[in-house]
């Protein structure tokens, strides 16, 4: 698998301060909403490859989650500022993202990962092997981070 010159694949992070409605009547993050957080990270990563939700239907594919893991590690509360990080980490055959989220003390608070398949949008038919615009928007993307990684190691 083709990394940047750092050795890892592309990344991603955004940052979310916990909303009040995000929360429980405790003030704890309510399970499902860390679901959004996620998807905002992995859009961002997405973006990023170049080859977002718009991109993929527009190429004729359709890419859904078949399967999402997650463990909570740590709680987190209303108004807390949350760092979630996405990052590619399988695209040959499918889409595998996976996601590290970082309270502000830099604590892990959660993990997960979701898996996306490429579906023929005309046919209906499942693909087993990533199509090739995605492999040449992740080559690219690689290429591009590739001198940046090498500046930053320097």
């Amino acid at each position: 698998m083709l990394t940047t010159a750092g050795g890892r694949l592309l990344t991603s992070e955004i940052e979310i301060e916990v909303p009040f409605h995000d929360s429980d009547p405790m003030g704890v993050t309510w399970h499902g909403n860390y679901f959004r957080y996620l998807e905002t990270a992995r859009s961002a990563l997405l973006n990023k490859i170049g080859y977002n939700v718009r991109q993929m239907t527009a190429s004729g594919y359709l890419w859904p989650i078949v399967e999402t893991r997650i463990k909570y590690v740590k709680t987190t509360t209303f108004g807390q500022r949350l760092r979630v990080r996405a990052e590619l980490t399988e695209f040959e055959n499918r889409l595998k993202i996976g996601y590290s989220i970082f309270n502000e003390s830099g604590d892990l608070v959660t993990k997960a990962t979701t898996t996306q398949v490429a579906v023929d949008k005309e046919r209906g038919e499942l693909c087993f092997v990533s199509p090739q615009v995605l492999l040449d928007k992740v080559h690219a993307a690689l290429a591009a981070a590739a001198p940046a990684a090498g500046r930053n190691a320097s």
